[in-house]
């Protein structure tokens, strides 16, 4: 085996899927695609508009400015999925150094936009207001499935370890260090995800989360209002009114939600009792309006999502590891995003910020998924690679 994977014979060479994959796989991706797409605009829409009147905006604010990411990154991921795989290793240098100083300008410069006590958005002029760690994630998953892939880095195992640990680390501490604790563990968990399935080894991994712990630690517990939420997590009935509120309210929608639901457009929290649900809270406001039934199915979509994703990354992984570990992420990305919003929506993470994917107002998270899913559609054409370099 040569050195690099000609990226060039990836996607226009035989493409043959297996007997029981069905030559519906790509097919029921997009149609699951869709679906997660339409119902979460409409959930937002739903969540939305009180908060749209409240500001004395158009009802339809939020979900005309969803609409046009979601649009923008339709058009993006048809974009990527024209552009043959060997062009995507020249993305990955521009792209990390866009992550680094973007993440930079985010934290040290009149750019960076503060709401709720964190510095995650940058606004530069002429451009939306985005979050610099969604390009991160992508970056990422980019960068270590062609680092991984290519046996030519691991001949030097000081230099390959080295590379892996000062990407990792610079990136979390710069994810730490706007407040974003949920959004690292994300990342950690993505990462970890592609180490796994890249074969380094678990004494790598743990010598890197054992490292990130210090600091992490010390940023966590260097504020006072930081231990208080983290007391809150943890005695929620310290303080009801306070830091815990909104978990409590999340947790009282879905309860009053029920089996059924009250109907989509006719929950009663996101008139004012549960702060900016169409955020990191929506998922309340959808098993308040859909009940369990609708919150289970829209589950099961995500299931079937991981499931088509993960099958191909292992259908493909004799032939061209690239393209394995960059499915392997972008599902780990998806999915691992959306356990960890369910799991602070309903207590059992402290509320730090997450967005539901596909759901959540957030243009920044809804287009970088999109192309992640553009991505991922192509992967799943490609069953089989004859020729590797």
């Amino acid at each position: 085996m040569d050195s690099e994977f000609d990226y060039n014979q990836v996607y226009e060479t035989n493409v043959k899927h297996d007997s029981d994959e069905g030559s519906l796989s790509p097919l029921t991706f997009l149609i699951l695609v869709g679906l997660l797409l339409v119902i979460g605009l409409a959930c937002m829409y739903s969540a939305s508009f009180p908060e749209a009147v409240k500001r004395n905006l158009p009802h339809y604010y939020f979900f005309i400015r969803q609409l046009a990411f979601a649009v923008l990154g339709i058009v993006a991921a048809f974009i990527v999925n024209l552009i043959p795989f060997r062009f995507y290793k020249y993305a990955i240098v521009p792209l990390l150094l866009f992550s680094v100083f973007s993440m930079l300008m985010t934290s040290f410069t009149p750019f960076g936009i503060t709401i709720n006590g964190a510095r995650r958005w940058l606004e530069l002029p002429y451009l939306p207001a985005f979050q610099p760690s969604e390009v991160v994630k992508f970056s990422m998953i980019l960068f270590l499935s062609h680092y991984l892939s290519n046996p030519e880095y691991r001949k030097n195992r000081l230099k390959f370890f080295s590379t892996l640990f000062f990407s990792i680390v610079l990136f979390s501490l710069m994810i730490v260090n706007q407040r974003a604790y949920t959004n690292m563990i994300l990342f950690l968990i993505i990462t970890a995800a592609i180490l796994i399935a890249g074969r380094v080894r678990l004494k790598y991994i743990i010598t890197t989360l054992i490292f990130l712990s210090v600091p992490s630690a010390y940023i966590l517990l260097g504020e006072g209002y930081r231990v208080r939420r983290i007391a809150s997590f943890l005695f929620p009935k310290l303080d009801p009114s306070g830091l815990g509120y909104q978990t409590g309210m999340a947790i009282n929608a879905i309860r009053e939600g029920g089996f059924v639901g009250k109907g989509l457009g006719e929950g009663s929290y996101k008139y004012g009792l549960l702060p900016e649900v169409q955020n990191d809270f929506i998922f309340a406001n959808i098993v308040e309006e859909l009940g369990w039934v609708g919150a289970i199915f829209i589950i099961l979509l995500f299931c079937f999502l991981a499931l088509i994703g993960l099958r191909s990354a292992q259908r493909i992984s004799r032939n061209n590891m690239f393209l394995s570990l960059l499915a392997i992420g972008i599902t780990t990305s998806i999915t691992a995003q959306v356990i960890l919003n369910i799991a602070v929506v309903t207590g059992l993470l402290p509320p730090t910020g997450i967005p539901l994917s596909f759901f959540s107002q957030g243009g920044t998270n809804l287009f970088i998924t999109l192309i992640e899913c553009g991505i991922l559609y192509k992967i799943i054409k490609t069953s089989v690679v004859d020729d590797m370099l």
